[in-house]
């Protein structure tokens, strides 16, 4: 199959280029606009209480809303406000509420609060759905703008934060976080292609060749959206661009490393590239098939975030694999030996002296190195059990000076906390409620732990559904917010509410908490059966049943070590409250699926040289001396792509980052460079069980294999 895929690309170049060119036309003429949403509760399946509550709000209250962005008033000085000051502070708001800036339905001042530190006008605004929608944001700009004006010259400053202002600064740190991340992923590919290869032809392959894709990928991802109705999240843009240009210079690395060895044994190009095919050809789909089906697992997720997630990467990956197998072959059979222009060293075979030193000794004493490797894997695995996750991401999502995050802390000083979005609470009776319910009710609330306010309810038209609205002293996204609503609020909401009614908690505090729930029960869903299925490619691929079980438990201690690599830096030496809650999803999609890349193809070429009549320990030796290079330098290439992402600025990427490039550099350097081999070349013969893979090879006693100079005395020798 490979072969054949291999001759018509190289063949037949022209046509295969055509035929991505008009597929490419094709899909994204048709493909309808991809609309991503930041709305988290779109994700929750409708039987949660945030949902429920969020459904009655929708029912009954339709006009309600918290105010989208609050501007705090205080004098530069920090002293309480005066008389003087507060009547200037109306003023303001008066005035701001006279230039009917555009997507602004209301300001309002606020008295100040009871130690008059702070004064806030609450400025209600147009609600929108889309966040491609820049109404809200650019009604900030303008507030901010002249909101500089207006307190120029008074003893008072001033700022916007609230939902609506993070919402603006973290759009704009997650803009020039891609932007340094995109410029950083280039420049890194290019950097370390030309250092590898020495040619300017094959650094730029991968840019030219994934940039050109990229587009087709976009369509389709948003042809399967709207066909299934999937609520794309607005981080996919961005996950997808370290995954298109990170795997598919996996991929292009993989068949330019074999292609280059096919050549200096002495083929021709067109030979070359086609034996390239033929050769990792597998491998290669196997990988991809490992990673497509571990997104796929996703659409098991009770969470439309990562129902969608799933499939849009797995796109992303399946077409990138595609191109890698027929549209990079096709342009290099076209370049011929000139790929590797100016350089003349893929002509002759490298000492690689590094590998072959390495080789040697993990075929002398896999032992060791299975040790050795699996001991800083467990070590690391031992720090996870540490791991707490967070959803207090409103600071890390943008930086320390952004005026929300600034103001939003000001406001902390006369207010609680929960101020910027309130938790909301709902009461359904059969009958009208009546004023002595809604007031014992009331005070049931804000009797919770964990509450400061509770407002006086509201009802609905025909009096038979309250909205009380629960300011927590606690910020909305931090961890003692969710504990209060999971724990006290919940409790109380439920327990005190009058005979023959039925509460809601719901908010965004509540979405969070549900959020966390769902989680729970996908990691007791996905992980299993991902890896189940990913061990069922693996036995395809070497047909063996023995070989999975063992890789499929080194890729999870990899998961493990990972997640307690990420503990130590950030929860214990930062000091942070924990991990980002969508942390180990993300490191499971990137860390498990793309880290079984180099297991497999590692094992590939495992099985390839027992094949050749190898016995396991040389196989390993030559496995780790012709495929170390290949994993390292795409390990090196894949992980940095990642890291890249640690230059964006904030906390939340800076997690993603340092977790998912440390996890690939563990699959790559330590996983599948020694702990598979040494674990392959124990096991002999029965890694490959019931096949019949290097039963026929020669097999030396241990004593006997090397010489005292370490190298091989039987007849399967290598050259230094």
């Amino acid at each position: 199959m490979f072969a054949l895929l291999g001759r018509i690309a190289v063949n037949h170049p022209w046509k295969v280029i055509a035929l991505w060119l008009l597929a490419a036309i094709a899909v994204v003429g048709l493909a309808p606009k991809l609309t991503p949403t930041t709305d988290q509760s779109a994700f929750l399946p409708s039987h949660y209480e945030s949902i429920q509550a969020m459904n009655l709000q929708q029912q009954f209250f339709p006009d309600d809303s918290t105010p989208a962005a609050l501007i705090v008033v205080e004098r530069s000085d920090g002293a309480a406000l005066t008389a003087d000051d507060a009547a200037t502070t109306a003023a303001v708001a008066h005035d701001l509420g006279g230039l009917n800036i555009k997507g602004v339905t209301g300001i309002q001042a606020t008295p100040p609060s009871e130690n008059r530190l702070i004064q806030v006008i609450a400025v209600q605004m147009t609600k929108v759905s889309d966040p491609n929608d820049k109404l809200q944001t650019d009604a900030v700009k303008k507030l901010r703008d002249e909101l500089k004006h207006k307190v120029d010259g008074t003893e008072l400053k001033a700022g916007v934060t609230g939902t609506a202002a993070q919402t603006l600064d973290q759009t704009d740190s997650a803009a020039k976080g891609m932007a340094i991340i995109g410029i950083a992923t280039v420049v890194l590919i290019l950097v370390l292609l030309l250092i590898i290869f020495r040619s300017p032809v094959i650094a730029l392959l991968p840019i030219v060749t994934i940039g050109a894709v990229s587009s087709t990928v976009g369509g389709l991802i948003a042809m399967v959206a709207k066909a299934f109705d999937l609520k794309v999240d607005s981080s996919v843009s961005s996950l997808l661009t370290v995954v298109l240009f990170g795997v598919g210079t996996d991929y292009i690395l993989f068949l330019m490393f074999r292609y280059r060895e096919r050549l200096r044994a002495g083929e021709d190009p067109k030979t070359a590239m086609i034996s390239a095919v033929t050769r990792v050809g597998e491998a290669i789909t196997s990988a991809a098939g490992a990673v497509i089906i571990a997104f796929m697992a996703l659409t098991l997720s009770t969470l439309g975030m990562f129902r969608a997630l799933g499939p849009a990467l797995a796109i992303a990956v399946a077409v990138t694999a595609l191109a890698g197998l027929t549209l990079v072959p096709a342009i290099v059979s076209k370049l011929g030996t000139k790929v590797f222009w100016p350089s003349k060293a893929w002509q002759r075979e490298p000492r690689s002296l590094l590998f072959a030193a390495l080789g040697r000794g993990l075929g002398r004493r896999p032992g060791v190195f299975a040790v050795a490797s699996g001991a800083v894997l467990v070590a690391l695995s031992i720090a996870g059990f540490g791991f707490h996750p967070t959803f207090d991401m409103s600071s890390g999502s943008t930086s320390d000076t952004a005026e929300s995050s600034v103001y939003g802390k000001e406001l902390l000083k006369g207010m609680p906390a929960g101020a910027t979005q309130p938790s909301l609470v709902y009461l359904r009776s059969d009958a009208p409620l009546d004023q002595a319910q809604l007031g014992a009710y009331r005070q049931a609330l804000a009797a919770a732990t964990g509450v400061g306010e509770v407002a006086s309810p509201r009802l609905s038209a025909n009096g038979d559904v309250a909205e009380y609205q629960v300011t927590l002293t606690d910020q909305p996204e931090s961890d003692a917010a969710l504990a209060t609503v999971r724990g006290p609020l919940r409790d109380v909401a439920h327990q005190a509410a009058p005979a023959g009614t039925v509460s809601y908690v719901g908010g965004l505090t509540s979405v969070f908490v549900d959020f966390k729930a769902a989680m729970e029960h996908d990691y007791k869903v996905v992980f299993p059966v991902a890896a189940l299925l990913i061990a069922v490619v693996l036995a395809l691929l070497l047909r063996s049943v023995v070989a999975p079980w063992y890789l499929m438990a080194s890729v999870g201690l990899g998961f493990a070590a990972t997640l307690g690599a990420a503990v130590l830096v950030f929860q214990r030496a930062q000091g942070n409250s924990g991990l980002i809650f969508s942390l180990p999803v993300i490191m499971y999609m990137f860390v498990v699926a793309l880290g079984t890349d180099y297991n497999i193809l590692m094992v590939a070429r495992l099985r390839e040289e027992s094949k050749q009549g190898n016995d396991p320990r040389t196989a390993a030796a030559l496995s780790l001396r012709h495929t170390g290079p290949t994993i390292a330098a795409a390990g090196v290439i894949l992980a940095g792509t990642f890291a890249s992402m640690m230059l964006a600025g904030n906390t939340v990427m800076s997690q993603m980052g340092f977790a998912i490039s440390v996890g690939i550099a563990i699959s790559a350097f330590v996983m599948a460079m020694f702990f598979t081999p040494a674990l392959t070349a124990l096991l002999g013969r029965r890694a490959w069980w019931p096949s019949r893979t290097g039963r026929d090879a020669d097999r030396p006693d241990d004593s006997d294999w090397y010489d005292e100079s370490g190298w091989q005395t039987t007849q399967h020798t290598y050259s230094r």
